[in-house]
């Protein structure tokens, strides 16, 4: 199969699972879809965040596109494996999603409060989602890897950092408290064991 269609249906198919079938699941749960929209007045982190992300998205989309349309690969990067990235990276991003149960959402409600999750890949990884995404985007990109896609991967992965360390930590921090400084302490940010941070005295 032409790996420009191969990133396409990829891409379907996570976009369909990750956002449509999960948010699914969250409205038939609780009644929302667990998309939270930047509220008026929200912060340029919370705005760097959320439009990066989007941003991210649509390079990925076009990434098949412009190898479909000739874009020169990336001869370093061209390599056959890497579906199996995201494929993977596809599957890990339902089980972390799956794995926060009514507390899943996309953005932050500052009203609102949801419990921390802490188990199962939460207890190896604070954002093991964000991490399962960054390794799918990863895995498609590399299917097609020309600029468009690795613009994709390294706009996404400077959203997230914003969106981590600027709008959620501090949000959950505030609305969590000392369980939250004691789980950033012994929990690794993206990875086990990097990015902890030590309780404030």
């Amino acid at each position: 199969m032409n790996r420009a269609v191969a990133a396409i249906i990829l891409e379907v198919t996570f976009f369909a699972l990750a956002f449509g079938w999960r948010s699914w699941i969250q409205w038939r749960r609780t009644g929302s879809t667990g998309f939270i929209r930047p509220r008026r007045g929200a912060s340029t982190a919370e705005l760097v965040g959320s439009g990066g992300f989007v941003l991210a998205l649509v390079l990925l989309v076009a990434a098949p596109i412009a190898d479909l349309a000739n874009l020169d690969r990336i001869g370093i990067l061209d390599a056959t494996w890497t579906a199996a990235a995201g494929v993977s990276g596809v599957a890990l991003t339902l089980v972390a999603q799956l794995g926060m149960g009514d507390s899943w959402r996309i953005g932050v409600d500052p009203a609102g409060r949801t419990d921390l999750v802490t188990g199962g890949v939460f207890g190896s990884v604070r954002n093991p989602i964000f991490t399962a995404m960054l390794v799918a985007t990863a895995g498609l990109a590399l299917l097609v890897p020309n600029l468009v896609s690795a613009a994709a991967f390294v706009v996404l992965f400077a959203a997230l950092e914003v969106q981590v360390r600027l709008v959620e930590e501090p949000y959950l921090r505030a609305t969590h408290g000392p369980v939250y400084d004691s789980y950033l302490a012994t929990v690794g940010r993206f990875v086990p064991h990097l990015g902890l941070e030590p309780v404030p005295r």
